[in-house]
């Protein structure tokens, strides 16, 4: 089973000035020195559990056979305070953050793909501390934080992916059913990424009505999607007037196996882009802005696709989605929310609207279950369902529609 790094709304709005880290010299390491760390294949020994606040030093250490990454989380488990990549075997490397008191995690990702090994809990006491370093130095950091995290959901998609298609190709639908909404989520978090790779997310992830009225091959999750739920009597096909059970049939175990190889590769596509030079060149061609407007694309993912239940046609499985985008989108607008508050007294109101939009959504989310326990059927929610999530998602997009322009005055 596929385990997710949940979310809380608790550790949401006190981690933004933590994740500008890097901001203070290297010569001003708290006084509790450097610590060490050894990954392994199976492991990721921190020296310490504990630190005082202030910048801390991780010297990495690459025990492994191969290639390896060691990251510093938030206390939610999905948010990256500092992450250091690339680490050859029996290379050293130093991480170098700013860490306010807190509970953090700790791990280590040998190969740089999966969820990574090593997982450990990691406490800052002390007193909050103050970073420093100028706007522009603390805005790259930001665009460097959302790289790390972008790379760090497609690394644990692949894995997902091969789990998935290898249930769906060998018949087991049940457990592939189970794996459906959970793969998604990591791909959800990040989905303007492929977006904007021409026909990549089309591949990926486009619906059947979409791939018809488009004259393209319709692959990608929703096709196998497709498969593993039978068609229900009541949903009409792309055309708009024919049953959709009509003439249908299920795909053929060579056809599942094309399936499965076309998704699997889109998605090895994705992600040697996402760890290519030319990815962090876009990012940062679009810095800040490119950030703040992800989280406002993710938002309008969840208004356009997820409340009319359109996504997930086959499967009701839509609050998955739903929820990641949501998550997505936090984890994006996080990262630029002091660059909110430092312009001012109005940048500091608007974060204030915006951290209360998404409390009161992931609160009703909540409602209907979450991506670790399961989500209803999206069919199972009734029309004053869907009017007070329409309701709190157009009260969060308004205040989310202005960050851009706020973080870039």
């Amino acid at each position: 089973m596929i385990s997710h790094r949940a979310l809380t709304a608790a550790a949401a709005l006190g981690i933004a000035a933590l994740a500008l880290t890097g901001c203070v010299a290297k010569a001003d390491v708290a006084a509790s020195d450097a610590l060490s760390v050894e990954s392994t294949d199976d492991g990721c020994a921190v020296s310490a559990g504990t630190a005082t606040s202030g910048t801390l030093a991780f010297d990495v250490t690459n025990s492994s056979t191969q290639v390896s990454e060691f990251y510093l989380l938030a206390e939610d488990g999905l948010r990256i305070v500092g992450e250091v990549e690339n680490i050859a075997p029996g290379a050293n490397r130093t991480l170098t953050v700013v860490a306010q008191p807190g509970d953090y995690y700790t791990l280590c990702k040998p190969g740089m793909v999966g969820e990574g090994v090593g997982r450990a809990s990691f406490t800052v006491t002390g007193d909050a501390v103050t970073a420093v370093g100028d706007d522009a130095e603390q805005k790259q950091q930001a665009v460097t934080l959302y790289a790390a995290f972008v790379k760090d959901q497609v690394e644990q998609l692949v894995p997902a992916v091969a789990e998935f298609t290898a249930a769906y190709t060998a018949g087991d639908d049940e457990t592939a059913r189970t794996l459906f909404p959970q793969v998604r989520a990591y791909y959800e978090r990040i989905e303007p990424v492929a977006e904007s790779l021409g026909d990549l997310d089309p591949k990926i992830d486009y619906r059947e009505v979409d791939a018809v009225a488009e004259g393209l091959d319709w692959t990608g999750f929703h096709r196998i999607e497709k498969d593993l739920w039978v068609p229900a009597q009541h949903a009409l096909n792309a055309d708009g007037e024919t049953p959709a059970w009509q003439d249908w049939a299920p795909s053929t175990t060579d056809e599942r196996a094309g399936y499965a190889d076309a998704l699997t590769a889109d998605v090895g596509t994705l992600n040697d882009y996402v760890h290519s030079d030319d990815f962090q060149a876009a990012l940062d061609d679009q810095g800040i802005a490119g950030i703040s407007n992800g989280a406002i694309a993710l938002l309008d993912e969840v208004a356009t696709g997820k409340i009319s239940g359109e996504e997930d046609w086959w499967s009701g499985t839509d609050l998955w989605d739903f929820a990641a985008n949501v998550e997505g989108s936090k984890m994006a607008y996080s990262l630029v929310r002091d660059l909110a508050v430092a312009t001012g007294d109005d940048g500091a109101a608007l974060a204030e609207k915006i951290d209360t939009g998404y409390a009161n959504l992931e609160a009703e989310l909540a409602t209907f279950g979450s991506l670790d326990a399961g989500f209803v059927n999206y069919s199972t929610l009734t029309d004053a369902d869907r009017r007070t999530f329409t309701d709190l998602i157009n009260a969060l997009a308004e205040p989310l529609s202005r960050l851009t322009s706020t973080v870039l005055s």
